[in-house]
């Protein structure tokens, strides 16, 4: 994993918001944020990752739930970035409506990662976020 000096200054900042570690972190580096409202963001399956060396031995895939993690990650990043309303402290994924994997990323596969705010509810946002590997064009995660 990249650590902050790598990063962009753009995500460091970002990220200072979202309650993970920097060992949870599904986002490498942030593309595009327009503050508040949308955002797009890469994470690079480097293939060292300890979760892969069990999903699936000598097959590894990204896990599913870690796609969706990664996903509500860069919409919790896009969310508290808005500067018309302050950050929450604490921001957790409460809940998806809906969401379709259809698709795989492997290591050395890069995904690319994309979240517009639709909404919020006062101080709560509903986000929607996507997913796709750009090495695998056909890999798509959708939340609704």
């Amino acid at each position: 994993m990249p650590d902050a000096k790598t990063m962009n200054e753009s995500l460091c900042r970002a990220l200072e918001f979202l309650p993970h570690g920097a060992e949870f972190r599904f986002i490498d580096r942030l593309l595009e944020l327009d503050p508040g409202m949308a955002g797009a963001g890469e994470y690079l399956v480097r293939g060292d990752e300890p979760f892969l060396r069990g999903h699936f031995p000598n097959q590894p895939l990204m896990p599913g739930v870690l796609l969706l993690e990664a996903a509500a990650q860069l919409a919790g990043t896009v969310a508290q970035s808005d500067p018309k309303v302050a950050p929450l402290p604490g921001l957790k994924l409460t809940a998806v409506r809906g969401a379709k994997i259809l698709g795989t990323a492997r290591p050395g596969e890069v995904i690319r990662l994309e979240a517009r705010v639709v909404g919020r509810l006062t101080t709560l946002s509903r986000r929607k976020p996507w997913h796709r590997s750009m090495a695998s064009p056909c890999s798509r995660l959708s939340l609704l």
